[in-house]
């Protein structure tokens, strides 16, 4: 007999299934977002690349090489990668396919789960309209929706995720959600309102740092009402079209049969489940070459001003000691010298993703996967190969040192990478002074 779960998985999909035909049917005559969006936009055109050297361009090329060949494929990567320097592709590979098994082989257009990499888009979503002076960051989330009674909670400590607010992901469920319907952005608003005095772990705004993916569907919903589109439409007008990124969307309900599924490190498929139309948080599907487009246009001044870049990439958690950080819908790694490495992981369901900036080298390193493997975001090491940002005892949340350690040891054994030679000796010397 097939097991419970089974069953389960097979209800959710029949009804995932007819809720797509409904929906299909009742938008018959509709638009996508993208359709005729053209008309009114002003296309961007990004700088000029600046060529890089042939020696410099082999010697990245060597050194990722060796990573992707003797880590990252044999850790069951599904997925594709791409490493930049001044905005020029200098290596990239893509391996497996959408479907497993499967024939569709994943290329440069295939278009990925990012996970939460997705609030790097709606974090400048909102500074997009605080520039443009449709809001301040530091207005209470209240004066949007009175009816939010979490005073001193502002859009700023929203995207620094120093909002004191309970997971979604956990609350709703906690708190009695009806498993069979799918959760929206508006109901994460209403059970914050209507049911506070039942939520756990609600802390004062600004007390500390704390992961939260209800801030980020909240500021979906802030973008929506401050806009008057949806947030779909939003970033496609305001992103997505203008710079030609033509293989990046927002997921919703009529994509759920089309869209590249997700699967766990077994290869076994991850199904949807009622978390799943939630966006803000994740829900952006993209391929590298799009994000590499977007990290062009957030380096270009073309969209943003310098100053609201500055705010973005500010250290907004420092009340403990060390080099990591969260700006607004960014991560940091922030070294002694000032530096700073710009990113941000993604993880849901089975796939996984991680977005590399570093901003002083203008060199990026992407990778998306839809078969879960802890190995992408080891990926982290690659930046040994632009300058001395790696020490594998200062992993980040998804790791950690051992496997860290394990995971960089081609490269700290190539003579291709001085520079990650040099972070191993520091790291020697770190342990030293410990």
């Amino acid at each position: 007999m097939p097991s419970l779960h089974k069953l389960l998985s097979l209800s959710f999909l029949l009804f995932m299934s007819a809720c797509v035909l409904l929906l299909a049917a009742c938008n018959s005559g509709g638009s996508t977002g993208k359709e005729n969006a053209t008309d009114s936009l002003q296309m961007i055109d990004l700088p000029r690349l600046v060529s890089v050297s042939a020696a410099e361009a082999g010697r990245i090329q060597h050194s990722c090489r060796l990573w992707y060949d003797s880590v990252l494929l044999l850790k069951g990567f599904n997925g594709g990668i791409v490493v930049a320097k001044d905005g020029n592709i200098i290596f990239e590979k893509y391996n497996g396919t959408a479907h497993l098994p499967g024939n569709d082989t994943i290329t440069a257009n295939t278009s990925m789960h990012i996970a939460s990499v997705s609030k790097t888009f709606t974090a400048m979503a909102v500074l997009k309209l605080m520039q443009e002076g449709k809001l301040n960051i530091d207005d209470e989330f209240s004066k949007y929706f009175p009816a939010f009674n979490y005073p001193g909670i502002t859009i700023r400590t929203l995207l620094n995720h120093r909002s004191g607010l309970p997971n979604y992901n956990y609350f709703m469920e906690i708190l009695g959600w009806d498993k069979s319907r799918f959760v929206k952005n508006e109901d994460v608003l209403s059970y914050l309102i209507t049911r506070k005095t039942a939520l756990p772990d609600v802390t004062p705004p600004g007390l500390h740092f704390s992961y939260c993916n209800t801030n980020y569907a909240l500021l979906a919903l802030l973008i929506e009402k401050v806009s008057g589109s949806t947030y779909a439409t939003y970033l496609g007008r305001s992103f997505f079209i203008p710079l030609h990124m033509q293989h990046t969307h927002v997921f919703s309900l009529a994509d759920t049969l089309k869209a590249v599924p997700s699967y766990n490190w077994k290869g076994t498929l991850e199904a949807f489940t009622f978390l799943d139309q939630v966006y803000g948080d994740k829900n952006i599907y993209t391929t590298p070459r799009d994000l590499l487009t977007w990290d062009r246009a957030l380096s270009s001044n073309l969209i943003f001003t310098p100053g609201t870049l500055d705010q973005a990439y500010a250290p907004y958690s420092n009340e403990k000691p060390g080099m990591r950080n969260y700006g607004l819908g960014w991560r940091l790694n922030i070294f002694t010298d000032g530096n700073k490495m710009i990113y941000h992981n993604g993880w849901w369901h089975g796939s996984n993703a991680t977005f590399i900036r570093l901003l002083k080298e203008k060199a990026t390193i992407i990778v998306i996967g839809n078969k879960f493997t802890r190995a992408i975001y080891h990926a982290k090491v690659l930046t040994s190969i632009f300058g001395n940002y790696y020490f594998p005892t200062d992993e980040e949340e998804n790791g950690n040192p051992k496997d860290s350690l394990k995971l960089s040891a081609p490269l700290l054994k190539s003579d291709s990478t001085p520079i990650l030679k040099n972070s191993k000796k520091n790291l020697r010397n770190k342990k030293g002074r410990s």
